[in-house]
């Protein structure tokens, strides 16, 4: 990681002679951090223009590159377009080869597939933003969702991950009423569900895998105390068979659902588990997964609500009709409110 920083310090001060603002010198507003931002998202422009072309030649790079908000109206000089060819590779680790045959460019990704999972959700965090901060002008028109901070604490958990420190924090659960519990975290990884934050790892003092929401985080503190993960802890492997945050010890089932056929595209477009698999039919298709029950799995299949049955296993089975009971029992015993004007 050093060496990619280094590498975005190194870039930031040869492109110094291609701006106003002299490197180490920025001006009080923050010319630095701007030049960077601006590196950055050159980089990322790069990338995603090259990814969504296949292939494409270093003239047809330029052109397009005259026409972005990045260039200021000229072509990318040859020594610029390698300089942050080499940037990008020690930054993201991310390759841009070049076809010797037709001397077109294409992205190569690294073989690490975690890591590769992560520079694409840069990439992606990275690109929406630039997309968004050009939608300014039609703001009314743009609809966001709100999402729960974790800005406060996800660099300095980043940085405890790194360095194995264990940290300290106070933990408010929606579950717990009054002062937030102390907590003592070895920290093992970070997982992003539904839009929210969590970190894994083991309670210091309960001696237990547990996981916290970044949101329900308060004062957060990493200590000067190191510590080695547990060697029989694998974090693939922990969540391998779950839908969503919470884990269960019990045996991973074979769940089979029956959905309608709008609900069968929105499950081959967006997976829900990486077990999945489907037999379609012409009314329907059957999707197959291997899978622990959790609370978080049930909550899901309730939300499609009649367009996916549940076919097993029979605990899943009884579990959603259990739910789906004592939701009709809500509505059965409650009379309609009606509000006055």
């Amino acid at each position: 990681m050093a060496r990619r920083e280094s590498a975005l310090v190194k870039q930031v001060c040869s492109e110094a002679k291609y701006s106003s603002y002299i490197c180490g010198a920025a001006p009080a507003w923050g010319g630095s951090a701007f030049m960077s931002k601006n590196l950055l998202n050159r980089y990322i422009w790069i990338v995603d223009t090259i990814r969504r072309h296949g292939s494409i030649t270093r003239q047809e790079l330029s052109r397009l590159w005259q026409l972005s908000p990045y260039s200021e109206g000229r072509p990318m000089p040859r020594r610029t377009f390698y300089n942050y060819r080499n940037a990008i590779e020690e930054i993201f680790g991310i390759n841009i080869e070049c076809n010797p045959v037709t001397y077109e460019y294409s992205v190569s990704e690294a073989d690490d597939s975690r890591a590769g999972s992560v520079t694409d959700w840069m990439l992606n965090t990275a690109s929406m933003s630039n997309a968004l901060a050009d939608a300014r002008e039609v703001a009314d028109l743009v609809f966001l969702e709100e999402v729960p901070s974790a800005r406060q604490f996800l660099s300095p958990l980043i940085s405890a991950l790194k360095e194995k420190a264990t940290i300290t924090f106070g933990y408010s659960p929606f579950s717990r009423t009054g002062a937030p519990k102390k907590v003592t975290l070895e920290p093992y990884f970070l997982k992003i569900f539904k839009l929210r934050w969590y970190v894994t790892g083991r309670n210091v003092a309960e001696g237990t895998i547990k996981t916290y929401a970044l949101d329900r985080m308060t004062d957060l503190v990493l200590t000067d105390r190191t510590f080695t993960p547990a060697t029989d802890f694998d974090p693939d492997e922990y969540f391998r068979y779950s839908f969503g945050i919470v884990f269960s010890q019990g045996e991973p089932k074979r769940v089979v659902l029956r959905t309608d056929l709008r609900q069968a595209k929105y499950f081959r477009a967006l997976p829900l588990h990486p077990s999945q698999s489907e037999m379609v039919s012409d009314t329907y298709s059957i999707f197959s997964f291997t899978l622990r029950l959790t609370p978080d799995l049930v909550a899901e299949l309730l939300s499609y609500g009649p367009n996916v049955t549940v076919l097993s296993p029979p605990e899943l089975r009884a579990m959603m009709t259990q739910s789906l009971r004592e939701s009709l029992s809500n509505y059965e015993s409650t009379e309609p409110f009606h509000h006055e004007n």
